[in-house]
């Protein structure tokens, strides 16, 4: 078996027309669905990038134990199985959250990988003094907030403002995006086409085509931008910080028309490489299958991004498709059941005919590929720290604590590091060995408590203060717009909550934090 892998970050389901999307022209997304099996019921796990891709490794959610972070030691990946069973991997990524602190043992995780530079804050060329005051004139300051930038002549990651100099990377990146082969999306694809080249009369090989696209910032080639152009002429908006959305209309339509051209260049590429497996005849023998770490909200229910805000459809009801070389009479077929992005792992390892680890809790969905059967009556999905929401694709629920501030919380981990930072001194401090879980093999474990000023939320100065528990019908509602009162229908899925904790083995303490009945003792 070979198998392609094609993983886009933020690539909202509802932008697809395969998935009834009408604002955006995605003809080859949609081509795919008419190809392979489809997902209409597929759910993220843990929440945001790097968490989704331990889930993605692991097969298992990991958000109840840890923020992002890297790989532990325990940890089964499915590359690192596929390995020893003799599949070789191979990771082409231009996500530079691989390459800080938090996302250490993924890319190694692989055979081999190749990463391409100059996505958000990976800047494509080094400007030791960039031209801050023509970017000023360029930029719009709520997204680009370059006042927050010493008045010095050399930027430096340590005399900065964090998110400004976040964004002056990637200012710096637009000054060097030519051409079109020079995004890094296109070089992407390019480096697949070329491992297809070397590796098609191979045989056991998996390849991971990951984009960081279409992520913001919302930057796109000339001529798919004008398919999208809002008629806007301010400054630039393509970088919406994560908060409460306050734009005009005219504002609304740009940022969105920046999103729209992005995801259609993302079709587009996708396209070429489907034409890729029908020129070479890869559809007999190769998987492909495609999605996506998350959604990103762009101003609907008054909230831009994610993290910060509940995780409503948008950010949470993800696409996926599957094309298998066994099961082509499925072609265009839609399955209805429950899946979750920790189903995943199971999948790939079963497509190799691998064997499945014991600490995965999630379910291959190779079998849902000839029938539409239930694999789970219910799914939780979060981000450490904030709420959890639980559905069971008929109603869906989101619980909040009535501590928000998550200073009652400990990590536990064998890899202290934060996003883009090792774990502060203080913090260290406070580290016990905890006994193991069910899932570190035996291996004891850090426990360390959480400055909340480390939190995904707390590292860009947000909280939760204004976001509360709510219910929602999703076949009656499925905006989310009109929250439910049904106190019998939330107890059960709050016992639900609890059922996911137990099969994850959550730290004790989470029970209390979140109001739920602790499980009885081992």
């Amino acid at each position: 078996m070979k198998t392609v892998f094609v993983l886009f970050d933020s690539l909202n389901r509802l932008a697809l027309g395969a998935y009834g999307g009408t604002a955006i022209a995605t003809p080859n997304f949609d081509r795919f669905a008419q190809k392979a099996v489809t997902f209409d019921k597929h759910y993220v796990g843990s929440l945001p990038c790097m968490p989704a891709r331990r889930d993605m490794h692991t097969g298992r959610l990991n958000f109840m134990h840890r923020h992002w972070g890297p790989l532990e030691p325990f940890d089964d990946s499915f590359a690192r199985t596929l390995s020893k069973n003799g599949v070789y991997t191979h990771l082409i990524s231009d996500h530079l959250h691989y390459f800080e602190e938090g996302g250490w043992g993924y890319a190694n995780a692989y055979d081999s990988f190749d990463y391409i530079k100059g996505q958000e804050y990976d800047a494509l060329k080094v400007l030791v003094s960039p031209p801050i005051e023509r970017y000023k004139e360029k930029f719009d300051n709520r997204h680009y907030a370059f006042d927050r930038l010493p008045q010095t002549a050399n930027l430096t990651r340590g005399n900065s403002d964090a998110m400004a100099w976040k964004k002056s990377r990637a200012a710096v990146s637009r000054d060097f995006l030519k051409e079109e082969a020079d995004f890094p999306t296109a070089k992407c694809f390019s480096a697949a086409f070329e491992f297809l080249d070397l590796n098609t009369k191979a045989n056991d090989w998996f390849l991971q085509l990951e984009c960081f696209d279409p992520h913001e910032p919302f930057v796109a080639p000339e001529r798919f931008k004008e398919a999208y152009d809002s008629g806007y002429e301010g400054k630039v908006l393509d970088w919406p910080m994560y908060e409460e959305a306050s734009n005009s209309p005219q504002e609304i339509a740009e940022i969105r028309g920046n999103y729209a051209a992005l995801v259609a260049m993302c079709d587009e590429y996708f396209g070429k490489l489907l034409d890729y497996f029908d020129e070479n005849d890869l559809w007999k023998d190769t998987s492909l299958v495609l999605t996506t770490d998350h959604g990103f909200l762009l101003s609907e229910h008054e909230w831009w991004g994610k993290n910060r805000m509940p995780y409503y459809e948008e950010i949470s009801h993800i696409p996926l498709m599957v094309w298998h070389p066994d099961h082509g009479a499925q072609s265009g077929v839609r399955r209805g059941c429950l899946t979750q992005t920790p189903d995943l792992m199971p999948t790939f390892l079963d497509l190799h005919g691998c064997e499945i680890p014991p600490s995965v809790t999630g379910t291959s969905l190779v079998s849902l590929l000839t029938e539409d059967a239930p694999v789970h009556e219910s799914v939780v999905l979060g981000m450490f720290g904030g709420p959890v929401c639980v559905t069971d694709g008929t109603y869906s629920y989101f619980h909040y604590p009535e501590d928000l501030t998550g200073k009652d919380l400990s990590l536990y981990t064998l890899m202290p590091a934060h996003m883009r930072s090792h774990f502060d001194i203080e913090e260290l401090k406070t580290i016990e060995l905890a006994a193991p879980f069910d899932f570190t093999k035996g291996a004891p474990v850090l426990k360390i408590k959480l400055d909340p000023k480390n939190s995904q939320l707390g590292a860009d100065g947000q909280d939760f203060g204004d976001c509360v528990s709510a219910l929602y019908g999703l076949n009656s509602d499925p905006r989310q717009e009109r929250p439910l009162d049904d106190p019998a229908r939330v107890d059960g899925l709050i016992a639900k909550i609890g059922d996911h904790f137990a099969r994850h083995d959550a730290p004790i303490e989470l029970y209390a934090h979140f109001g739920l009945k602790q499980p009885p003792p081992n």
